[in-house]
């Protein structure tokens, strides 16, 4: 069974009370079902790890590929528009990852058009909202080991 590691950034944890005309009125924690469901059709196994502190997530992305994980999807947030790091630490771990975020980042901000993170990802989906994350686990589970 393939192991993936999800890693949200800051402000995730905000869903459903954060800009809902943007993000909608979903939480987290409702993603997080919607995932494991998905994932149980797909005979993968997930785990989930949210923070808003950059190091942390560059901590956890160590720690689960010194623990075995297959792959990543990952949603950095802001942090996805200016972290060499977390890309960095992403390229070491020599995983394939999947870069999710809710919103078209290139319909934004003009800050928000450029995903730093996504370079050392297999893909980027954006601008699907939730099912977004489904077609991320799509994707790893039919990827070959």
């Amino acid at each position: 069974m393939k192991k993936v590691a999800v890693l949200h950034g800051p402000n995730l944890d905000r869903l459903g009370k954060r800009e809902p005309e943007i993000y909608g009125r979903a939480t987290l924690k409702d993603l997080e079902r919607l995932m494991r469901a998905e994932a149980r059709a797909l005979g993968l196994s997930l785990s989930f790890f949210q923070s808003a502190h950059e190091g942390a997530l560059i901590d956890r992305i160590h720690w689960h590929t010194d623990h075995g994980v297959d792959a990543f999807i990952v949603n950095f947030g802001a942090y996805s528009h200016t972290s060499i790091a977390l890309r960095d630490a992403l390229s070491a771990s020599a995983r394939p990852a999947v870069e999710v975020h809710i919103s078209d980042i290139r319909k934004r901000e003009k800050f928000r058009r450029h995903s730093m993170t996504a370079g050392a990802c297999v893909a980027m989906i954006g601008g699907k909202g939730f099912p977004g994350y489904l077609e991320a686990l799509r994707l790893l589970a039919a990827r070959r080991p």
